[in-house]
């Protein structure tokens, strides 16, 4: 170990330790929780409890609009301690780490970490649905689990790149791994002060960066929690950002596709494969078949024609460019050397603001610029700006001029920073460490082949048997990135608890699409959820409800 890690280990553990030393409260938070909450604040060493504030009952609400479906909905919250704080840096340069930690009056002895998003910078408080949860399940606060989240160690600006805290070492580590071991370990210190023991049980549950924190949690601190849910998670960091920029360069001038061209796209797959698998429901349950079958070559414009209803060679070009795989010159961690393209089905998505899929994604309304516009694909402007701030580590780059060999040895660095893709899970298995995986098979903010490639490496190295023993890899067809399109409404926390805490390993499941309008977010179609490989095939009766279908491979 350097002197420098030394240093900030001494540091994590002089701050859990400074949270759980002032001897335990003499009260407990139900017993007394005005005052118990109020004591929380304070701290020394690395950790400052900025505020603590016993917040009353609240209602649900549900706003107009939201980042995501679930975005929209403030769940009902009882009676609980709101804690804010933050973790010092050891580099004066560094920003802190922001956390909030959410405990009930009530206590049910567990606690959930929610993961963050993108490239983080935005405090992650716990207080509302975690991802996939179902609209009207009582949340984990609800529920009487301890909640908490982070910024990540560092807080995005308006105006500047989500890159821009990448510049700075400390700043970047914190937010690939350290920063949610730290406030991981600063909350079981507050749950201790607060209830007077530490709790039975912890989960964490993330989606896209988010997910991929999970992975990092079972992979570098295997002894921390019991259950951990990864929902579409960036494993493969580097390889995303280079494919996603790569996919950004084949559409630059005349690669580019309008929306009218991505229906026309996204109808082509459906009409090639929506009824494969017995029904006609507007719904490509089988993606894996459908790339291989589809070919977006039938949609070439003929000679000397041009329009709406064609793609012209620089655009096939584009399209096959985002289903191929990124091949690098050498191979990153854990031997990998590429990133597997993306799939089809849900090109023409709507999820984010008024269009989603291929739009939100990757081509945005308007051709790649430099630097990346805000109407750009969200791929883009994460990709060439990560090229930029992270691996170049000049904001000023011409992004089509950047060559992989040049950087060689940065990309190495953080793909052993930043890459989820170490197989070996044994630690965290013979811990009863319990793991769930979900991943959208419509996703084209990250490659969901990723995900199902990783896991089948876990599966190599520990067995498929033993894998099987303490992890789950379920696939969702027609879902995109943020849980739209298709059903993917799950309560996979009931699920880690019953597998942790009853050992009842989870079979198929059951996703819901609901209608985002209380109090009865009504079910507007259900399906099963298969674990991989296998599918949902069709029997007989309506296409709205899961009965209807059976997992089959």
């Amino acid at each position: 170990m350097t002197r420098k890690n030394a240093k900030r280990c001494a540091l994590l553990v002089g701050a859990a330790v400074a949270l759980s030393a002032n001897a335990v409260s003499a009260a407990t938070l139900a017993e007394d929780a005005e005052m118990v909450c109020k004591s929380l604040a304070g701290g020394a060493d690395a950790v400052k409890i900025v505020s603590a504030t016993l917040l009353a009952p609240s209602q649900l609400a549900v706003a107009e609009r939201g980042p995501t479906p679930s975005g929209r909905i403030t769940p009902a919250n009882p009676g609980f301690c709101k804690v804010l704080g933050h973790i010092d840096p050891t580099d004066p340069k560094a920003p802190p780490i922001k956390f909030q930690v959410n405990l009930p009056v009530e206590w049910n002895g567990r606690s959930v970490q929610y993961g963050g998003g993108g490239f983080n910078g935005v405090l992650i408080t716990g207080l509302g649905l975690p991802p996939a949860y179902p609209f009207d399940k009582p949340s984990p606060l609800a529920r009487g689990f301890v909640t908490y989240g982070t910024d990540s160690g560092h807080e995005s600006k308006p105006g500047e790149p989500p890159q821009l805290f990448a510049l700075n070492d400390e700043a970047f580590e914190n937010f690939a791994h350290r920063a949610y071991k730290k406030v991981r370990d600063a909350a079981v210190g507050l749950m201790e002060r607060t209830y007077g023991k530490k709790p039975e049980k912890m989960y964490f549950m993330g989606s896209s960066e988010g997910g991929r924190e999970g992975l990092t949690m079972a992979q570098r601190y295997p002894d921390d929690f019991d259950g951990i849910f990864a929902r579409v998670p960036v494993i493969n960091w580097v390889g995303l950002q280079h494919a996603g920029t790569r996919s950004g360069l084949a559409t630059m001038g005349e690669g580019w596709i309008n929306p009218a061209q991505v229906k026309l796209v996204a109808d082509s797959v459906r009409q090639a494969c929506d009824k494969a698998d017995g029904s006609d429901n507007a719904l490509v349950q089988d993606p894996v078949a459908c790339k291989a079958a589809f070919k977006v070559e039938t949609l070439r414009c003929a000679a000397g024609q041009s329009g709406d209803q064609c793609l012209t060679d620089a655009q096939i070009k584009a399209v096959n460019t985002l289903h191929g795989t990124y091949k690098f010159p050498f191979a990153l961690a854990n031997g990998l050397d590429d990133y597997p393209g993306w799939g089809v089905s849900g090109e023409d998505a709507a999820a984010i603001g008024p269009t989603g899929g291929w739009v939100a994604w990757w081509l945005g309304t308007a051709p790649p610029a430099q630097p990346p516009a805000p109407n750009n694909g969200i791929a883009w402007i994460y990709g060439a700006g990560g090229i930029q701030h992270v691996f170049a580590r000049d904001p000023k780059l011409d992004v089509t001029t950047y060559k992989v060999e040049e950087h060689k040895a940065r990309l190495l660095e953080v793909s052993s920073l930043m890459d989820s893709t170490d197989p070996d899970l044994s630690r965290f298995r013979g811990r009863g460490g319990r793991l769930i995986m979900l991943e959208h098979m419509a996703d084209y903010a990250q490659s969901p082949y990723a995900g199902i490639r990783y896991f089948e490496s876990v599966e190599r190295k520990l067995g498929k048997a033993e894998t099987a023993e303490f992890a789950r890899l379920y696939t969702a067809p027609g879902v995109d990135h943020v849980g739209s399109g298709a059903p993917a409404n799950v309560d996979m926390l009931s699920a880690l608890v019953d597998w942790v805490e009853k050992g009842k390993a989870p079979g198929d499941l059951e996703v819901s699409e609901q209608k985002v309008e209380a109090p009865s977010f009504a079910v507007l179609r259900a399906m099963p959820l298969c674990r991989w490989p296998s599918w949902p095939r069709y029997k007989s009766g309506p296409v709205t409800e899961a009965s209807s279908f059976t997992c089959a491979p």
